[in-house]
């Protein structure tokens, strides 16, 4: 059985925003929801040392000892990918109010960040930020909402000061988010589909992400150093695209485009 947010993917893939879906999402849940009225916005606390893009998916998923999951419709990764986690009520809201709303479960749509909540980790990444706002705009758009409707756990929970997530000011971000929803602002620029011509004088390198395969992903994996060969890209590609991409200053979302490509030896065919 399929819950009713199955919607989510396609509503974000059209706003050029990168989606993970996680097996069975679509089926996951504790019940159906009621009518979507907005966004809560919530970060992981995960400890800022875990290694991955998205560490807490599986907690996400599969809840806690004190609760169980899933705990949020959708998480956000650190390199800006929308993980798709449950297409019914997910238990992370709790007590608290929004707009005269107090069943924040069966209203509001749950985005899990990955971040620490720690100060020392503040501003968040540009690319995470950049996508919240995005993800975040396209989701209410598609629920008939405005900016209004999007809320942070530490707004909604009671009593005040219950919760501290999300650390950054939400004011200024429903701002960013009521531009987005009426025009003000461009969107998220796409990565091409292959290198232009002038940049290597040959045929272009098409852009290459996790699902991709074949004798060019070949070349990456050997131009990565990595030991295991197979012409598959995968979580291990993926893993190792992000860290060559933050080694070298490049936006580390895992997608092997025109920007990666030059920077990576001995990849030409």
């Amino acid at each position: 059985m399929a819950f009713a947010l199955t919607w989510m993917p396609g509503v974000l893939l059209e706003a050029g925003l990168k989606v993970a879906e996680d097996p069975g999402w679509q089926g996951r849940g504790r019940a159906e929801m009621g009518q979507v009225l907005g966004v809560m916005i919530h970060h992981t606390a995960t400890a800022s040392q875990a290694m991955g893009n998205m560490p807490t998916l599986r907690t996400l998923r599969d809840g806690r000892a004190d609760l169980p999951g899933p705990l949020s419709q959708l998480g956000l990764g650190r390199d800006g990918t929308w993980y798709v986690i449950a297409a019914g009520r997910a238990n992370h809201a709790g007590k608290g109010l929004w707009n005269g709303i107090q069943a924040g479960n069966s209203h509001f749509i749950g985005v899990e960040c990955e971040h620490s909540g720690q100060p020392a980790d503040m501003p968040w990444p540009e690319i995470q930020t950049r996508s919240l706002r995005h993800g975040v705009a396209a989701l209410l758009r598609h629920a008939g909402r405005s900016a209004d409707w999007c809320v942070g756990h530490k707004e909604y929970a009671l009593p005040a000061g219950r919760k501290p997530d999300p650390l950054f000011e939400m004011a200024p971000f429903r701002q960013e988010v009521a531009a987005l929803l009426s025009g003000g602002v461009p969107p998220l620029p796409l990565i091409p589909a292959a290198e232009p011509t002038v940049t290597t004088g040959t045929t272009p390198r098409p852009t290459l992400r996790r699902g991709s395969g074949g004798p060019l992903v070949v070349k990456l994996q050997q131009a990565l150093g990595l030991s295991d060969v197979d012409g598959a890209f995968g979580p291990r590609t993926e893993s190792a695209v992000r860290a060559f991409q933050r080694m070298h200053g490049l936006v580390p979302d895992g997608i092997v485009g025109p920007k990666t490509w030059v920077r990576l030896p001995h990849t030409n065919v």
